[in-house]
């Protein structure tokens, strides 16, 4: 399986006329209308169809080019990863505390 290699800012340089809240659909339509490269349209493609309220939550979701993390050291990595989760994975698979109520609901 093929990954678009672009980065989060070249993405959200394509989505600077977009008014949000948006879904998946217009991000890659205002993309297109934008000019962007066919790697910014694959990585828009590959975020979850969901609605987005803003670009904090595209950058989240845009899978970028996984060999951006080989310059780093493994501290580095491993404190990106408790930051934000792996590299290169969507916000939605990303796994989050559970609530108090989540916790009651499991007991």
């Amino acid at each position: 399986m093929s990954t678009a290699h672009t980065s989060v800012p070249e993405v959200l340089a394509a989505l600077k006329d977009v008014s949000y809240p948006a879904d998946k659909e217009r991000l890659v339509t205002a993309a297109r209308a934008a000019g962007a490269s066919d790697e910014v349209v694959k990585a828009l493609r590959g975020i979850p169809a969901e609605r987005y309220t803003g670009r904090d939550d595209v950058a989240r979701s845009v899978r970028g080019d996984p060999d951006s993390d080989l310059d780093r050291t493994a501290a580095q990595r491993a404190e990106r990863a408790r930051e934000g989760g792996k590299p290169g994975l969507s916000q939605h698979l990303r796994e989050e505390p559970k609530t108090p109520i989540q916790e009651e609901f499991d007991r």
